[in-house]
Formats: structure tokens, sequence, C-alpha cells
């Protein structure tokens, strides 16, 4: 199994009309693949904030494997 860190962004204007990426939730999440991972850390998120789909917390969802632990 490997670990991985998901990070889920939301897409927001300032006063000036730019865009900034914010921070929305970020899961530590065991599994076999990235792509495990990020349903796992979808269902984290959505069970977390009471959503039936991820995408009305965030805009983007981004994962990123941190290692290996010993089976």
């Amino acid at each position: 199994m490997r670990t991985y860190v998901v990070t889920f962004h939301k897409t927001v204007p300032d006063d000036t009309g730019h865009d900034h990426r914010v921070l929305q939730r970020q899961a530590v999440v065991t599994a076999c693949s990235d792509m495990a991972a990020i349903y796992a850390a979808k269902a984290m998120l959505c069970e977390a904030d009471g959503v039936v789909d991820w995408r009305l917390r965030a805009d983007t969802c981004e994962v990123r494997e941190l290692g290996e632990h010993a089976a």
C-alpha cells in the first residue's frame, strides 16, 4: 500500500477580478493506486462536509504520492 496526499482547491476571484486557488482540504490516504486514493479522498470530503458531490466544495483535486508502507 502507498500513502498519498490529496489536495482540493477552489478558484475564487478577488476584488480586482484576479483568480486565486484557495486550499479547501487535504487528506492523507493509504491506497493501492493514485486513483483509489482520489476516490477515497473525495468520499471523505463529501462525508465530512455533508455534500453529495465534492465539486460543491472544490474545483480541482490533485494527488501526490508520499511513500510506500510494508504490507
